[in-house]
Order: C-alpha cells, then structure tokens, then sequence
C-alpha cells in the first residue's frame, strides 16, 4: 500500500443495544482505534455507530455522516466488521456501492466477513471492478429507482449542513 488512507470504521447496531448504548459505542470505537493505531498507511478518522432499528441508509444518521464525510473526502476507506453494518439487504448495498464508487474521490471498502469479505484495497484490480461492475448493472435494472434513492440520501447530506 503506497497510499495513506483516511479509515471510518462503521457500526450498525440493533435497537436493543441502546440500553447498553454507551458500552456498545466504547467498545466498538476502542475495537476500530486498536485495529488502526500500528498502521502505518491507515489513519482513522472517526467511529461511526447507528444504533438504531432503522434499516435503510436513508434512515441511518451516522451512515448519511459517513457518505457526507466521504463526498467531502475526509474520508477514503470504509471498514466495517461485516457487510451487513454496510447494508440490510442486496439492494441498499449495491445502492450504497454504486453512490461511493461514483465519487470524484476514491472511496475503498474493507469488511471482516469470513465467506464474502470486501476488500477493494488488496484486490484492487479484481474486486473493485466486479463490485462496481455489479452495482451498476442492478442499478440498471431500475435506475429511476436508484435515482431516486440517491437524491434521498445527498437531500439528507445538505440538511447536514
């Protein structure tokens, strides 16, 4: 890796976990912190955690956090345990993989998943392309929809502001 990338770890815990939401919210920004504090080409940047019963992006304020982090490129890599924090199901995925590897900025996901792990940085010439290339082709399948999902989330990126 010759690059310096700028990491959010991502979170997207049950509702139940809001009982527990400061322990929940420690743990998993200590778990991000240690896994990134000896890298020597890996910053982290923030711990973002929804703790919420919420599943769509759209519904996610740290997710919409990140995705505004992302298009303001304070952030270039998303790490999250397992593809699931990313996204509830396959559309909202490709969804979400479309909108970030349409950025200007280059934008790098790495998940944990033992079977489906995501890593555009180590197999860059082979998983990125085939990620993209399938999030592309479902948003094809509907783009009006992915449209309207898109303007959705960047409609919630400027209320940010």
């Amino acid at each position: 890796m010759n690059k310096e990338y700028k990491v959010a770890g991502y979170v997207k815990l049950a509702k139940k976990w809001e009982n527990n939401r400061e322990a929940a919210m420690q743990y998993h920004r200590d778990y991000y912190r240690k896994k990134f504090i000896q890298s020597a080409d890996m910053t982290l940047v923030d711990t973002y955690i929804d703790i919420t019963g919420q599943k769509q992006i759209i519904k996610r304020p740290e997710m919409l956090r990140l995705l505004k982090d992302c298009t303001e490129g304070k952030v270039n890599c998303i790490a999250a345990q397992t593809k699931g924090y990313l996204a509830a199901n396959g559309k909202e995925l490709c969804y979400l993989l479309k909108y970030l590897f349409d950025l200007p900025v280059r934008i790098d996901v790495v998940t944990e998943d033992v079977t489906y792990r995501m890593d555009t940085i180590q197999n860059i010439e082979n998983q990125r392309v085939e990620l993209k290339k399938m999030a592309d082709e479902y948003a094809l399948l509907d783009i009006e929809a992915y449209q309207i999902w898109k303007e959705k989330v960047l409609q919630k990126i400027r209320d940010m502001k």
